[in-house]
């Protein structure tokens, strides 16, 4: 929602370009925009001073073209007169040249020194010199002499814009001096509209322009913050894989030495049964094979022995204390016939 009210405020006031934070941070701020965007224009005019701006711009631009064209027939006319008195002075001239000259120069004063009075509306106002305008208007010439220098100089000023036309058709498409007078006629018709179209293209093409400078210069302010944004992400991000990684790393490695232990134990269970087989031939196990049944043999006659003792030793319990009297004697008996055989031998040592 306030990315959509964003780009709608941006778009109908461009001059504000605000963010969306700005809008997050003031929730009423956007209300008041969305009403100001109802009553402003994108230039940040109001809807009604926009419309009688228009309408003034419009009239100026008529009384302008007005202006203008008044301003080119006179410069024109001012062309011709120094080009008649330049050929004048050089004698090159004709009497009907001369004519057109004296009664245009005379015409033309005639017209200056008359907007230099004051106009009938002006109550109150004193004439410069006491002059009226019917005093300038009886040194014109002759009515026939107006007539004829008007065609004159409607036929003269018609060839003059003809030339000029002719020579701006020329400079904004040289190609077309080698068509015929016809066709640069027609395209110097649509000469204004051409420029008229390049001005609207130009001046569109500046807006684009400076619409990208603008854009471009938001991006430089947003660059170093999206930058810093990234590097915050790049290094949160390198964290996460890391320890992500460490802990693979880790798993792997454990799994590695877990590996390596068992082999290690295999290793040294082969060099043990190395060590057996090398120190154990088969003879010596046929040996020790041998030795141990004998030995498992002798240890069945001593237990088949003790358990025939002790049953006997079970049979005699029944005397009671005789049978441990007798047991006593038997034991002293047999101690003292060890102590004198033990005594015999060593006097049959001592014997020679």
């Amino acid at each position: 929602m306030a990315s959509r009210t964003v780009q709608y405020v941006n778009g109908r006031l461009p001059m504000l370009q605000l963010e969306e934070e700005d809008l997050e941070k003031n929730p009423q701020f956007s209300k008041l925009l969305l009403e100001l965007c109802q009553i402003l224009e994108p230039s940040g005019e109001s809807t009604t001073l926009s419309r009688e701006l228009e309408e003034v711009q419009r009239e100026l631009r008529l009384q302008r073209k007005v202006w203008l064209r008044s301003e080119v027939l006179h410069r024109l006319i001012q062309e011709m007169l120094l080009d008649l008195l330049v050929r004048k002075q050089e004698g090159k001239t004709t009497v009907e040249e001369n004519k057109f000259l004296d009664g245009l120069q005379q015409c033309l004063l005639v017209t200056q020194c008359s907007g230099l009075l004051p106009s009938n509306n002006d109550a109150g106002s004193i004439a410069l010199l006491g002059l009226e305008k019917q005093d300038l208007l009886n040194l014109l010439p002759s009515n026939t002499d107006i007539l004829w220098i008007r065609e004159r100089l409607h036929k003269q000023l018609e060839e003059a814009l003809r030339k000029k036309c002719f020579t701006f058709l020329s400079f904004h498409q040289p190609e077309t001096d080698e068509e015929s007078e016809v066709l640069r006629a027609a395209k110097a018709l649509r000469l204004a509209s051409t420029l008229e179209d390049e001005k609207r293209r130009l001046q569109t093409e500046e807006e684009k322009h400076q619409e990208i400078g603008a854009l471009l210069e938001r991006q430089q302010e947003m660059y170093p913050h999206v930058l810093l944004r990234c590097l915050s992400l790049l290094r949160q991000a390198a964290s996460d894989l890391r320890l992500q990684a460490q802990s693979e790393i880790d798993c792997m490695n454990a799994e590695y030495l877990e590996a390596k232990s068992n082999a290690l134990f295999l290793k040294l269970r082969v060099e043990e049964l190395q060590v057996l087989t090398d120190t154990y031939s088969p003879e010596k196990v046929d040996v020790h094979k041998y030795i141990r049944s004998s030995l498992e043999a002798a240890v069945k006659t001593e237990k088949n022995e003790l358990a025939a003792s002790k049953q006997i030793l079970s049979s005699y319990e029944f005397l009671g204390t005789k049978f441990e009297e007798l047991v006593q004697e038997y034991t002293r008996l047999k101690d003292k016939i060890k102590d004198n055989r033990w005594a015999i031998q060593e006097l049959s040592k001592t014997l020679p």
